[in-house]
């Protein structure tokens, strides 16, 4: 990231912007492959990606940006792979948070802590507690995150309170299950982007993305730039979302 500050949003009509922005950064691996590169150097540029996107997202006025940094299931990867990826993610903290943290955002990790290096644990919490009370963006970044462990430590937490005698099971509704999961104080995704043409969700934010627009981008993710970003939200800008209703919330808000 630039040592500049991050320059004030664009002035343009933003009535059917997102608010919170979620991306599924795929692709690393293929990007490197098809220009015979070894994919640690994939994940290197996918950093220099992520940089990019964290600047624009608040160029463009976003409030939320969510990132699937480290999976759950990714410990299935060669552990060469996996130490790759947490080197990166130390470097990334290291270098880049005092620019996240003059520009403004906030920092916020999701996910099982438990099993993490102290280093690793110790870096994710020196983010948060820094970049505490910035209020520009927030940079929600799911690290070794699992939406189904999310959704059943949830429902552990809840299944604690009423063997306790703590908690009626007839109190718990949507509502109250979503006030337990890692994203409790944060909206729900308005979009959901995924990289490198897969079509799916891969256990990330399920719970949380029953109404987000989704939208399937071909490029890997080391190429993606403002302009892909801008490209993404021109097409959610075009999607009528009724949340199960009959009037899309788009046309309600305008007046149309």
């Amino acid at each position: 990231m630039s040592n500049g500050a991050m320059p004030k949003p664009e002035e343009s009509d933003r009535a059917d912007a997102p608010r919170h922005v979620a991306i599924i950064m795929d692709g690393n691996g293929r990007w490197a492959a098809a220009r015979g590169l070894p994919r640690a150097e994939g994940h290197r540029r996918g950093v220099d990606a992520l940089r990019k996107v964290v600047r624009a997202t608040g160029e463009l006025g976003i409030s939320y940006l969510t990132i699937f940094s480290f999976s759950s299931e990714n410990w299935s990867r060669p552990a060469s792979e996996i130490g790759d990826l947490f080197g990166l993610l130390r470097r990334f903290i290291r270098n880049d948070l005092a620019t996240l943290h003059a520009d403004g955002v906030r920092v916020r990790v999701i996910g099982e802590r438990g099993g993490l290096e102290s280093d690793i644990c110790t870096l994710l919490n020196e983010a948060e507690d820094l970049t505490r009370n910035n209020t520009r963006l927030t940079l929600v970044v799911a690290f070794n995150y699992g939406s189904r462990q999310e959704i059943a430590n949830a429902a552990q937490r809840l299944a604690r309170e009423v063997a306790e005698g703590k908690r009626d099971p007839a109190t718990i509704t949507t509502d109250v299950l979503g006030s337990y999961l890692d994203t409790s104080d944060i909206p729900d995704p308005d979009l959901i982007i995924r990289t490198s043409g897969e079509q799916r969700l891969s256990n990330f934010l399920m719970w949380q993305a029953a109404y987000s627009e989704l939208v399937f981008v071909p490029i890997h993710w080391p190429d993606f730039d403002k302009a892909a970003l801008e490209g993404a939200i021109a097409e959610y800008a075009t999607r009528e979302r009724r949340f199960g209703g009959l009037i899309a919330k788009n046309v309600a808000k305008t007046g149309s």
